[in-house]
């Protein structure tokens, strides 16, 4: 769940998404989703916790998802509602199934544990498309430096609650999120310097632009960001 989001009021002041990717929140929509299920009293009791900060995870991140269907070409869009609709579509099963076929706590428990742990783990890797880019373009601009920090540190604090508890569940994902984030701010520091902050970041530009960009005005400059404060367990 992200606090006050620069990027989205940059994309709202801008009526454009530029080159930010919808995917890490199209993630996190779906692994919200997962595990507030996971921590309803008839599959897990006593995760209050975990339900509270998940439903309004999923509702921050769904309207996040809404600016971007606002603000994007109608291709992207398509591909946002695709992937919405296949969310809500397995969301359904796995109700179904868990309702259904699993009868006792300790059996929903295990499996929607192992589902949710799946979905936690791959909302943690979806910034790797963004990475990729990064890589690419040797800029960082469409890679918010608060949205690393938010990661390494949401992971960590969630790391601490799982040995709290003693949930593995919760402790496997988030320890890889830690070190997702931790890459992510490795890669900022890399690519910091060769980060053009005022000119148009094409994806498929690969030229290194390193003239001017590490020195003088440039260092006055702020790239934009976002925190991160719920992907949760």
């Amino acid at each position: 769940m992200h606090a006050c989001s620069p990027t989205m009021a940059a994309i709202m002041r801008q009526k454009s998404v530029e080159n930010f990717k919808p995917d890490p929140y199209i993630a996190t929509v779906l692994n919200c989703f997962v595990w507030t299920f996971y921590g309803l009293p008839f599959v897990h009791p006593d995760s209050t916790l975990v339900v509270t900060i998940n439903g309004a995870g999923a509702a921050i991140e769904l309207f996040y998802v809404l600016i971007f269907v606002i603000f994007s070409s109608w291709g992207k869009r398509r591909k946002i509602f695709v992937a919405l609709v296949v969310e809500v579509v397995f969301m359904a099963i796995l109700i179904f199934v868990t309702l259904y076929f699993l009868h006792t706590t300790d059996d929903r428990t295990t499996v929607v544990g192992i589902i949710a742990v799946v979905f936690n783990i791959v909302m943690y890797a979806a910034p790797l498309t963004v990475m990729k880019m990064v890589i690419s373009t040797k800029s960082v601009k469409y890679m918010p430096l608060a949205l690393a920090i938010g990661n390494a540190a949401n992971g960590a604090v969630w790391v601490v609650y799982a040995c709290l508890r003693f949930d593995p569940y919760v402790l496997i994902p988030n320890g890889l999120g830690t070190l997702s984030g931790i890459l992510q701010l490795t890669l900022y520091a890399i690519f910091y310097k060769t980060t053009n902050w005022d000119g148009d970041d094409d994806e498929n530009r690969n030229d290194n632009n390193g003239n001017g960009n590490g020195n003088g005005s440039n260092n006055n400059r702020r790239g934009r960001g976002e925190v991160q404060l719920v992907d949760v367990a």
